[in-house]
């Protein structure tokens, strides 16, 4: 998966998961509980730009925290710590998980979460790795140039943390600016995660794919075969929590996400509304889709199998035998069918380029990035119309060796990428080529096409500010070259369509256990899309803090 999704799993292994909670998400439970003909009014949801975020950018930790209560008395601790294990018991009975041990608990203060974060960020190599993928996410046009990721993301996590569990030190660290009431739907989701860390080890469990940076064949493709593995097991940790979220916080309607399969739907709707997150509101379309996608399409994922397969098939069986890629959390059914997963192959680029170029990045553009991509790039019709069609994609970027200097590094003129994707039939990539073709002007300065370099009608040449560009069409499948020169970014085109097959491949070669899966499931054909908010995160180390973020 394009870099910011990654580095998200892996920050959260380090700092945390969470969902939404607060104000917004119990007035959306009101909605979903109250009569059919309750109308909420809709809040416009339009594809976001990356300049809106901007703004946000240098906002102070905590500036856009809403309501500050006084801390925590003495006796409203006690009173908070008490309820722990009785919120526990609701969890396991809740999920079928067993309670092996009790779950240590303490109070932190606003500073002393915020301290952390930045620790975090400064210490930590998911945050590391996420500085280094932001010149892939600007490269693709996924952000702008001048768009500063790490400000923002700090601010944005100081704007939502509600609390979070600590995988390390196995204690559930509870806040004490927010009355006890008011986190007790909170305790429901972050004790979700310990019983989690005792049945499966969230820290081994949450681990599959490499951070090591591919720099050979073999390498390459096994960063493709496990690249959404660690982005899918979030989606699972985090859904099964918004699941006991939302059954706690609706235990006294007698509803439960199970017997009210209904409400997933509006539920998912209503998460997508950011008007309560001033800096989320404000921060670029990858970043929303992102930062939701645990929570909006975990929570559908969890809830599908749920409704279908029952407790043991949502919590048990999946913490067992988990999803390995997106298109099966967008897909449940896909997921309990047992469909294949497109993935493409790449071969051994490196005798083409290595001379010239050091190993950056590789991996899948999932279903998921594409959903993002051609949303931003073309509009939502443009999204809901061509996502369902994607069947595979790849990329690989490569950094420049004459880039010596930091400024130089940290420019995406010293990048060099490519881009392969397959489509349900020509006419899909046809229109793909078109939507990405009509956002270069906006990546590129001095961009001029060069019609007489083209060697036929399904190649587009162009010169830019960052090297020569080349998209060509074969069929059904686009390959896209960006900063490689052209005569050699046909080479590699050439190499890589030459080993690309028609039929799907199995991403990740995950044990699978038959009784978890519902044979009589038909097999799905592909798929849609996603939603961002996955607003809880922090950095890869060896600790796996879960957040759950707070909205108001």
């Amino acid at each position: 998966m394009v870099g910011l999704q990654r580095c998200l799993a892996g920050l959260k292994q380090g700092c945390g998961r969470g969902t939404l909670q607060g104000q917004l998400l119990l007035a959306m439970l009101v909605l979903c509980c109250a009569p059919s003909r309750a109308q909420r009014s809709p809040t416009p949801n339009s594809a976001v730009g990356t300049n809106t975020a901007k703004t946000a950018q240098n906002a102070p930790p905590a500036a856009q925290s809403g309501t500050t209560h006084p801390p925590l008395t003495k006796n409203q601790a006690k009173d908070l710590f008490s309820r722990v294990d009785k919120i526990l018991s609701f969890v396991s009975t809740d999920t079928g998980l067993p309670i092996v041990h009790s779950v240590k608990r303490k109070l932190i203060t606003r500073d002393e979460v915020n301290k952390y974060l930045v620790q975090k960020f400064n210490e930590d190599a998911g945050a590391k790795r996420l500085a280094r993928e932001e010149i892939v996410l600007k490269k693709f046009g996924l952000l702008d140039r001048d768009f500063h990721l790490r400000p923002f993301m700090i601010a944005l996590l100081t704007e939502q943390v509600a609390g979070f569990y600590d995988d390390k030190t196995k204690t559930v660290n509870l806040l004490d600016w927010i009355e006890p009431d008011e986190q007790e739907p909170v305790l429901a989701h972050e004790l979700t995660h310990a019983l989690q860390d005792q049945a499966i080890d969230l820290t081994k469990w949450s681990e599959v794919g490499s951070d090591e940076i591919a720099r050979n064949a073999q390498d390459d493709n096994q960063h493709i075969q496990t690249d959404e593995a660690d982005d899918a097991r979030d989606a699972v940790t985090e859904g099964q929590a918004m699941v006991v979220y939302l059954d706690y916080s609706l235990r006294s309607t007698g509803k439960t996400l199970q017997n009210s399969p209904e409400m997933i739907a509006r539920l998912k709707d209503t998460l997508s509304d950011t008007s309560g997150s001033p800096v989320l509101a404000r921060a670029p379309l990858l970043l929303q889709k992102s930062l939701m996608f645990p929570y909006n399409e975990g929570m559908g994922f969890e809830g599908a199998v749920l409704v279908k397969g029952g407790k043991d098939a949502a919590f048990h069986a999946v913490l067992e035998n988990p999803p390995s890629s997106t298109f099966e959390i967008l897909h449940p059914a896909a997921y309990m069918a047992r469909v294949p997963v497109p993935v493409l192959r790449l071969p051994d680029i490196h005798p083409l380029i290595d001379a010239q170029y050091i190993p950056y990045d590789v991996g899948v553009m999932g279903e998921f990035d594409v959903q993002i991509l051609t949303q931003l790039f073309g509009g939502d019709a443009a999204a809901a119309a061509l996502t369902p069609e994607w069947k595979g994609g790849i990329y690989y970027a490569a950094q420049k060796r004459s880039a010596l200097t930091d400024a130089e590094k940290e420019s995406t003129a010293s990048i060099a990428l490519l881009y392969e994707s397959k489509w349900r039939d020509p006419d899909a990539a046809r229109a793909f080529l078109q939507v990405y073709a009509g956002q270069l002007p906006r990546k590129y300065s001095g961009l001029r096409r060069r019609p007489s370099d083209e060697s036929d009608a399904n190649e587009q040449v162009y010169t830019t500010n960052e090297g020569d560009v080349l998209l060509s069409i074969d069929g059904t499948g686009v390959f896209i070259s960006e900063g490689f020169p052209l005569d050699l970014a046909r080479k590699l085109r050439d190499s890589i369509t030459s080993v690309q097959s028609e039929g799907p491949l199995q991403l990740a070669h995950l044990k699978i256990n038959s009784r978890f899966f519902d044979p009589g499931v038909s097999l799905v054909q592909l798929f849609s899309s996603a939603g961002v908010m996955k607003a809880a995160m922090g950095a890869d180390g060896s600790s796996a803090e879960r957040y759950t973020l707070i909205q108001r």
